[in-house]
């Protein structure tokens, strides 16, 4: 496995990018528009969520008014 913590502030977007399958844990509440293909979708989290996200190529941009901070436990083959 691999740990990442990630953090930006609102309206930091990401450049197109990708993650294996991973555990995200929450340190944070925030909001997230999340692009992965043609699938758009915006997101709210509270701290203390731990979500699992398959494997995907996304960009992520903060379209809250908080800073994001999570950790992401990338799971290897």
């Amino acid at each position: 496995m691999r740990v990442l913590e990630y953090r930006d502030k609102p309206g930091a977007k990401t450049e197109a990018h990708q993650h294996p399958n991973s555990v995200l844990l929450m340190l944070s509440d925030f909001q997230r528009r999340l692009t992965v293909g043609n699938d758009v979708r915006e997101v709210t989290v509270k701290a203390g969520q731990a979500l699992w996200s398959p494997a995907q190529v996304h960009v992520g941009e903060n379209i809250g008014t908080t800073d994001s901070h999570l950790v992401f436990v990338e799971l290897k083959d």
